[in-house]
């Protein structure tokens, strides 16, 4: 089924319920200690205390831990986050028809067959074509666009003009450097075409977001 994205969760912060309980089972374990120890029992009050403490040094572990996780996490994050600029930076000094080869590039690497690019003149709106991993017929539109200009509808409508019932596409698929316009979602969600703007790309191409292919 392609190469499965690569997915980050953040863990979850301090539990505040953690440290109430223990502060009230604190409170009732210095109070017992107190207790045995006004009535002679030294022994018992020096394991109460004893559990006292071992609670909190548990308690300070599991902190440190959750700590040593959540700065695991915004390091991998972070250096998510400089991978997918640097694509996304090679992407867009890339000329159009070496953006169509980067993306069927990706269509390979995830175990698509037939990967073809064919995009140019008289291509009807198809750049590349290839066979998702699970067999289906993917048509994609390869929109090289600069940062402030939007894959706009009649883009859109030109592609869904011809993606399925000239090319048969099973899946169409729009990849853009840039973002699309509201009436250009609203035209490919009633069409069945799958959008992929620069933040989709930048993390299908750095394995941390799905392939086309792989969208619901």
């Amino acid at each position: 089924m392609g190469t499965p994205a690569r997915h980050l969760t953040r863990p979850p912060e301090p539990s505040g319920t953690v440290s109430c309980l223990y502060a009230a089972a604190a409170a009732v374990l210095a109070l017992a200690a107190l207790g045995l120890w006004g009535n002679g029992h030294v022994v018992g009050a020096f394991f109460t205390l004893l559990a006292l403490v071992g609670g909190g040094i548990a308690l300070g572990k599991h902190r440190i831990r959750q700590a040593a996780r959540r700065r695991q996490f915004d390091a991998e994050r972070q250096r998510v986050r400089e991978l997918q600029s640097t694509e996304m930076a090679r992407y867009h000094a890339m000329k159009p028809r070496e953006f169509e080869e980067a993306i069927a590039f990706l269509c390979k690497r995830d175990g698509c067959i037939g990967t073809q690019v064919v995009g140019g003149a008289g291509d009807l709106g198809a750049d590349v074509i290839a066979t998702a991993p699970d067999g289906r017929r993917i048509v994609i539109q390869c929109k090289r666009y600069g940062p402030t200009t939007k894959v706009g509808s009649p883009d859109l409508q030109r592609f869904g003009g011809t993606c399925y019932s000239v090319h048969g596409a099973q899946i169409a698929a729009v990849v853009t450097t840039s973002v699309f316009t509201s009436p250009a979602a609203d035209y490919a969600s009633s069409h069945g075409i799958r959008l992929f703007d620069e933040k989709d790309l930048a993390a299908w191409a750095t394995r941390t977001g799905p392939a086309p292919w792989m969208l619901p």
